[in-house]
Formats: C-alpha cells, structure tokens, sequence
C-alpha cells in the first residue's frame, strides 16, 4: 500500500480521493501502508469547466509520491513540469524587439537572396558554357583528319599543257598548266553568253595555273581532262562540256566547275585547303 502527499498548493476540490480493500486469499507481497492526506478534501458539485478553472485545477508543483519503505519518485501530471526551452540564442534581434523595424530587416535579407541567387546563375551560366564548348568541340576534325584537309603540290612537277590529277577530300583535284594560247582564248571569251558568267582572270589567281575539283555540276560524274568541243573538260555520263577555264560551255550542267580554296605559298608550291 502507497502514501501519497499532495504537495501541489493549487488543487481545487473536484479532485477526489477514495480508497477500498478488498479482501483476496491471496498473500500480501509487503506490509500494509494506511494512506493518510494532509488535506481533507470534500467533493463538490457539479460545476462548468472553462479554461481559466482547468488551468486553475492543473498543479503548478510537482507532485510526489512517497513509499513507506523508501525512497521517491517524480510523477508529472499533465505535463505541467516540461519547461520551453529558450531560442533567444538563435532568433534576430528585430525579430525579438516589437519596436524594430522589420522592413530595413527585409530589404537586407532581400539583397542577400539576390546575391546568392545572382551567384548561383553565374555560376551555371559558366557551367553550362563549359558544357557546350567541350561537347562542340568532341564534335571537331581530330588532328589526322585536318591533316587530310590540305594537300601541297610542287608545281614544278606539271608540265605545260598538262592537267593532273589528285585527290582532295576524297574528291578528284584537277591542276592544269595552261599554255600561253589557252589563257589568251579563255580570257577573249564574251562573258554575257556564258550560262554561268565568270571571267578567267576570276577563277585563276595566276595566269598558267587552274585548280579544279573534277566534279560536273549536273550529278555529280568525273569529267575527263583535254576533251569535249572547248579543249577543256568532258562529262561522259550526260555530255557536259567545259571549256580550259572550267565553265560550262554545253550541256546540262547548271555551274562551271567549282574552285577550291587555295594559296601559293612560294613560286612552285601550291597549298590546296
């Protein structure tokens, strides 16, 4: 049997306290303890609860309970004993003084979200850069293909009146030294009855030298060199004819033979690409 001592000064007189044996055959465990109260306390009638006289039944003490045989324990009743812990170690200052000015507190913590977001913006805008510029440029010609793109030739291995022929690109290059009599035909040729007009001196950066890609303009056929009614060039598959200079002169094609990118780089080389 357990003696329990209200020590809680606030308790109002709906609290009511009975005690009952009752008798068993069973053998008790320990002695007989008499529960005694300091305070008599007297039922009352019925009465309306409201939340000041609920706050006023709850203890504001602790209440202990107290065993004969020794010792004592804390009982909490309602929770009345946890204690809110104090956040005034983490919360701002304006935000703890009803006086401070919370609009000067929100332009600061505004300007402060615009640098971390302007930041972050930059910061993926040179990623995303980074990004594109690796993936453009796993997209370049690797270095044995530009290799490839350019072709030298010695001109001093052409003979006059001769056209030879190398591949470029995988395409046929034509390289013609033009004899003094073709370049004097070729550049005495009405421009206006031309199907594509281009003087000679437009498509041969020197006199003597044409560079070719030996492609007829129709579909594509390779032209056969010193042939056709012009002395230039002939398409065998529809009978494009092309005169010394490379213009269409008689046939389907639409286009004179097109002229690559080149450079002479010296007296007797040529840099094709």
């Amino acid at each position: 049997m357990l003696s329990f001592v209200a020590r809680s000064s606030n308790l109002s007189p709906l609290t009511k306290s009975t005690s009952q044996t009752v008798a068993t055959g069973l053998k008790p465990l320990l002695p007989a303890v008499a529960v005694h109260h300091e305070k008599p306390i007297t039922p009352a009638g019925p009465q309306q609860l409201t939340s000041s006289s609920i706050s006023a039944v709850l203890p504001t003490k602790a209440v202990k309970a107290t065993f004969t045989i020794g010792g004592s324990s804390q009982v909490r009743f309602a929770h009345t004993d946890i204690q809110v812990p104090d956040f005034k170690d983490y919360r701002r200052s304006d935000v703890q003084k009803s006086d401070a000015n919370s609009r000067e507190s929100f332009e600061k913590r505004q300007s402060f979200s615009y640098l971390i977001v302007g930041s972050g913006a930059m910061a993926g805008a040179y990623a995303a850069k980074t990004v594109v510029t690796d993936f453009v440029s796993s997209m370049s010609a690797s270095a044995d293909v530009l290799a490839l793109a350019k072709i030298e030739v010695k001109l001093s291995d052409i003979p006059e009146g001769k056209n030879v022929t190398f591949k470029w690109r995988g395409k046929p290059l034509f390289i013609r030294h033009r004899t003094a009599a073709e370049i004097e035909a070729e550049g005495s040729v009405d421009v206006s009855s031309l199907r594509d007009p281009q003087h000679d001196s437009e498509r041969a950066q020197r006199p003597e030298w044409l560079v070719l890609l030996g492609v007829c303009t129709h579909l594509g056929c390779v032209p056969i060199a010193n042939a056709g009614d012009y002395g230039g060039y002939y398409c065998p598959c529809h009978g494009s004819h092309y005169d010394a200079s490379g213009r269409i002169r008689k046939g389907p094609a639409p286009l004179n033979l097109e002229i690559p990118t080149h450079v002479y780089t010296d007296e007797t080389t040529l840099v094709v690409g």
